[in-house]
């Protein structure tokens, strides 16, 4: 096929501003934003979000800024409105191991309801436990039984009394303690004085005594506290018989006031019956005390403190399943945790300091993760892991959080926790996952994957434009009109270098509606126009185009050997894409290579400094395999060929010079000088096909500019591969070069399309097999390597002369 030339009319896709049916955004705010060239994705997310059974988690892989969060977050929502709102998590004391709380799930509201029933109900118990226990029929009855006691250990005590009168002790009662004396002929108390002196025969005879009255005494206690232990078992039951029915009362109260049908209600019956026994044990520390009333106090709120309810989650305010957005999932964050309070060296805690985590919050619902944060804790990795194998939750406290002090530590009940987790990561990070980890992966069985574009047609220009509204009125942005609508969509077309397909990733499309409305706002303007967008964008270029001007400096001050003029044997200028990350451009680079006789074949001067990466090695060799075919039928080929990319320092990737780099042989070969005005870029396959490459918008423009800086003759242009043509997305000033027929744009499908262009003579590939004609470009190089062949045969058969030792 011959070169052609491009039009100005195919270099960048236009926009009909009238085919978008509107004048400006704000007309189109009725409309619902879309799922912009994202249905794959959609339908995944629909289809996974659906599914009830398990291990149907989603993975959401793409591009950052391509909304798979946001969009993802929004489907959840809508799926989440039609699914039934999930019950309530309490935890509650364990009386018969209170290290090991108990969970209860409650219908939605019901949770906050047993807590506030439960608090009512304390208040209650500690109002009228005491005023019934103060009651004339409680004291009527209490003091019956006191009395019966009283008059049965007076008995007792009279009885002893008259023991000890007999040998001659008197007793009585001092601080709850009984105490004897000696007593004196006179009746009076002996001092201990008065006690030694006594004659021996008489201090042997009131040891006697004395040993017998402590003995009597014993049998006096012994019979007297089965006395006192059944009137204390009477006074308990009577007060149980008091508060029973007070207690029977309150319990019932909180079964009425949980209106909902509870699927825990054994569980919630066992709970309320011991909280009841409890209560009966503990009925002495709800009357005031005479004693030590502080320590009363501080005893019955650390009773009552066993009735609260601990409401984990609490779901009576939602009206569908749970949405949670977990940006920062910790151990703690993501599990749940454990509180610990110091106290005298020693972390305590109780029940009502276990805290849930996003994943218990999510029960019944849905829980959006990003992979990146999780891969960045192992311990939330391992224990995420076990979950998703279980199902069961455990909170507890990771074991490098607990500080080297003694602790009382807590073992909350293990819960059933169904929740569809979403995970969003990148495609690499996905495909590893499936290597590294494949129990893992298996329970993300829906893959949404987001692309990066997709192609181009009226629907999309109208979904985009939707997109610019809805921004505008989130934003509270000035809206778009239809010019800067169009301008914005061609912008798309540009950040993925293609004419039938737009750029997915909307962040970057978001930035620049709010930064072309700063422009239309610095103005003083109410409507956003195309202009406002082309200064947005130049703003953006100018932001970042700094090492792009330095090198441009460069060639003008003559420091980079650049020719825009004339030609030059073995020399030709290359395009070439540099990308640092945040902002790409072109910049031309000298190609220029030396043939001679020899044996050694192509030589790549990058490769043997380490200077070239593998993909240029590959097309390096790929262009020795071509050159080697083209000249096959005078193998073997007797050529030493050198190449090299002049200035340059930073290495090189990458086989989009390989077309560079044959025509700079084929030039050195053949004699024939190569137009510098003319830059190259495309690779070649091994039967000489051109092949597209990457950047190619930045790889003309670099290069225009510097043909444009130096002075555009019509001369210059580039000739590129003709598979690029529909990737063309250039700026209008080199459009409007084009047109004036100040810069051209050529396009090759094969490299001999570009040899006459380059060198002005026929490229001979069309000649006959094994011949080439002796005119052509491949004519005189097959000239050329005859003569190395002859010089080598020459060179191999001239022996040099040897001497001999005599």
């Amino acid at each position: 096929m011959p070169i052609s030339s491009l039009a100005s009319g195919q270099l960048r896709v236009t926009i009909d501003p009238v085919s978008l049916g509107f004048s400006d955004t704000s007309e189109l705010l009725q409309l619902p934003l879309p799922w912009i060239g994202q249905e794959r994705a959609e339908a995944a997310a629909r289809f996974g979000l659906g599914m009830d059974q398990p291990d149907y988690n989603l993975f959401v892989l793409g591009e950052v800024g391509s909304g798979r969060s946001s969009l993802l977050q929004q489907v959840m929502q809508a799926v989440a409105v039609s699914k039934a709102v999930p019950p309530d998590l309490c935890y509650l004391h364990n009386f018969d191991a209170p290290e090991k709380p108990r969970a209860l799930r409650m219908p939605p509201g019901q949770g906050r309801l047993l807590r506030q029933l439960m608090v009512q109900m304390c208040k209650t118990l500690q109002k009228e436990i005491p005023q019934r226990l103060d009651g004339q029929d409680f004291k009527s009855d209490s003091e019956r039984i006191e009395n019966s006691y009283k008059l049965e250990e007076a008995k007792a005590y009279a009885e002893l009394a008259a023991f000890a009168e007999t040998r001659s002790f008197a007793l009585y009662r001092e601080n709850g303690h009984l105490v004897f004396t000696l007593l004196g002929e006179k009746g009076n108390a002996l001092t201990e004085a008065e006690a030694r002196s006594l004659p021996k025969e008489r201090r042997t005879q009131v040891e006697q005594a004395e040993q017998e009255l402590r003995e009597e005494i014993t049998r006096y206690l012994d019979k007297t506290r089965p006395m006192e232990r059944v009137m204390n078992e009477g006074m308990a039951a009577l007060r149980r018989q008091v508060i029973k029915p007070l207690l029977d009362r309150e319990i019932q109260e909180i079964r009425v006031g949980l209106k909902k049908q509870i699927k825990d209600s054994v569980k919630l019956g066992a709970y309320l019956e011991q909280v009841m026994h409890d209560v009966l044990d503990n009925l002495e520390l709800f009357r005031v005390s005479d004693v030590d009333e502080e320590l009363r106090q501080e005893e019955l709120a650390d009773v009552l403190s066993r009735y609260r309810v601990n409401l984990l989650v609490d779901n009576e305010a939602l009206a569908g399943a749970p949405v949670i957005i977990e940006n920062n999932p910790s151990f703690r964050s993501l599990f749940g945790s454990v509180e610990y309070q110091p106290e005298e060296d020693v972390l305590l805690t109780d029940f009502s300091r276990i805290r849930a985590g996003s994943l218990l919050k999510a029960h019944g619902g849905f829980l959006m993760l990003h992979l990146r944060d999780l891969l960045t804790d192992e311990l939330v990795w391992e224990k995420l892991r076990r979950f998703l194998r279980t199902g069961r939750l455990q909170i507890e406290e990771p074991s490098t959080v607990i500080a080297p002090i003694a602790s009382v530590s807590l073992e909350p009940e293990a819960v059933d926790v169904e929740v569809k987790i979403v995970l969003i990561g990148s495609t690499e990070q996905y495909y590893e996952l499936q290597e590294a980890d494949p129990e893992f992966a298996r329970r993300f069985r829906v893959k949404v994957d987001f692309a990066e574009s997709f192609s181009a047609n009226a629907q999309t220009y109208g979904a985009s434009a939707v997109f610019v509204a809805h921004t505008c009125r989130r934003l509270g942005l000035p809206h778009f009109s239809v010019a800067a609508v169009v301008r914005l969509l061609e912008d798309s077309h540009r950040q993925v270098d293609d004419q039938t397909r737009q750029s997915a990733i909307f962040s970057h499309a978001e930035g620049l509606v709010m930064e072309s409305a700063a422009v239309c706002r610095a103005r003083a303007g109410t409507l956003v126009e195309a202009a406002d967008v082309e200064t947005a964008l130049q703003a953006q270029t100018r932001r970042h185009d700094y090492p792009d001007q330095r090198l441009q400096e460069s060639v003008t001050d003559g420091d980079r050997l650049i020719s825009l003029h004339g030609s030059k044997t073995g020399q030709i200028n290359g395009l070439t894409q540099i990308d640092l990350g945040d902002y790409r451009f072109g910049f031309p680079v000298r190609v220029t290579a030396r043939t001679y006789a020899g044996n050694e074949g192509l030589l790549n001067i990058e490769r043997e400094v380490e200077m070239s990466g593998p993909i240029h090695d590959k097309g390096v060799l790929i262009l020795h395999s071509y050159l080697s075919a083209l000249f096959a039928h005078i193998a073997p080929l007797a050529l030493n060929a050198a190449i090299v990319f002049e200035q340059e320092y930073m290495g090189v990737e990458g086989d989009s010079a390989s077309c560079a780099e044959f025509y700079a042989v084929l030039s050195s070969l053949s004699g024939l000088p190569l137009k510098q005005g003319i830059a190259v870029t495309g690779a070649v396959n091994q039967h000489g096909e051109v092949l597209p490459v990457g950047g190619i918008n930045e790889k003309i423009e670099g290069y225009f500019r510097i043909c444009e800086t130096a002075g555009l003759d019509g001369t210059q242009g580039v000739l590129i591969p003709q598979r690029n043509r529909r990737y063309l997305m250039l700026e209008s000033k080199v459009v409007a070069a084009v047109s004036k027929g100040l810069f051209h744009i050529y396009t090759a499908e094969h490299v001999s399309d570009g040899m006459e262009l380059l060198t002005g003579c026929p490229s001979g590939m069309a000649g006959a097999e094994g011949e080439y004609a002796p005119d052509s470009v491949l004519g005189r190089a097959q000239e050329t390597l005859q003569a190395y062949r002859r010089a080598c045969q020459v060179a191999s058969h001239t022996k040099v002369p040897r001497k001999r030792l005599r």
